[in-house]
């Protein structure tokens, strides 16, 4: 039987067993606290199959959407997942909830389509093999981009602060985003903090001198079999240095040979995705679900907000 609990009702202690042995940083418990306070959820009888419930309210309206931060949610299972358990989850999202815009996990694919799915882009690279094998698998772009970072002298940085990443962004790509603010950095930090105490985050950055200001620099999120590249930042010289290919090429150097899993999170953007793929890595599609259960009026009340966001 799948049951619906408010926050206070989760075991979390149970929830966050079975999320890790799903591999999956963003549905741990203590990462939603942070992301979506007060997140609830569906459970089967004995948390071994669960789904996050991130909600809002507006205009008085109940609705289910993506948090910050968090890529892919949906339905954890012990067992393999199958149609008729997911769609058995699907349909118990309580009807409070008019309007929904939410990501599954990779495992939520569907063999049969169903019109509230779309899918989306990730992409993943296996690191359970040497740096030799790995560097042979680069296309020839990222191969060039490479050796051409190798001739600016570069030093990794394995002491960088979660607010030089901050401070790089904002002051680059994140001058053009109007829809960011303090408060998404603030939880972004908050984040980052909470996942150092799990052991569950390392930043890293990269420098034209030893100990010297990054020019790049990531916030890397890391599970017993992940390692999910989760934000960054690059400045202008950064670029033109191809700090960032000699970032990724770092981490990917230091955790070859083991049974990890590089998670580049996306992208649906076509330049970004190539530029993954660049150091080899495999398309794994990713669903996202959406309904709308609203009237004619909620339906144009919600097109006006979606304006106004």
């Amino acid at each position: 039987m799948i049951r619906y609990l408010e926050n206070k009702a989760i075991d979390k202690p149970k929830w966050d067993a079975l999320i890790a042995e799903c591999g999956n940083i963003y549905a741990y418990s203590w990462y939603l606290d942070i992301t979506h306070p007060g997140w609830d959820a569906l459970v089967d009888d004995d948390h071994r199959v669960v789904m996050p419930l991130t909600g809002g309210k507006k205009f008085g309206v109940n609705y289910l959407f993506q948090p910050f931060f968090v890529q892919q949610l949906g339905v954890f299972s012990k067992t393999p997942m199958t149609d008729g358990k997911l769609k058995d989850f699907l349909d118990a999202i309580p009807e409070k909830y008019r309007f929904c815009e939410l990501r599954f996990n990779e495992s939520n694919t569907l063999d049969s389509d169903i019109e509230e799915f779309d899918y989306h882009r990730n992409i993943l690279l296996d690191l359970n093999q040497d740096i030799q094998s790995l560097r042979a698998n680069y296309h020839q772009n990222t191969k060039r981009n490479l050796a051409k970072a190798e001739t600016h002298n570069l030093h990794l940085l394995e002491t960088v602060q979660p607010q030089q990443v901050v401070d790089l962004f904002r002051d680059n790509r994140g001058a053009l985003l109007e829809k960011w603010g303090d408060a998404e950095y603030g939880v972004l930090l908050r984040l980052v903090e909470e996942a150092e105490k799990h052991d569950a985050a390392f930043v890293w950055g990269v420098s034209d001198q030893e100990g010297g200001d990054p020019l790049c620099a990531a916030i890397f999120m890391q599970t017993n079999d992940r390692i999910t590249f989760l934000f960054s930042g690059l400045d202008e010289e950064g670029k033109q240095c191809q700090a960032m290919t000699y970032l990724i090429d770092q981490v990917i150097q230091r955790y070859a040979n083991q049974p990890i899993t590089f998670d580049f999170e996306g992208s649906d953007n076509d330049n970004l995705a190539r530029f993954y793929l660049g150091f080899g890595g495999r398309e794994v599609r990713y669903p996202g679900y959406t309904f709308n259960r609203m009237s004619p009026i909620g339906k144009a009340l919600l097109k006006v907000w979606k304006r106004c966001k």
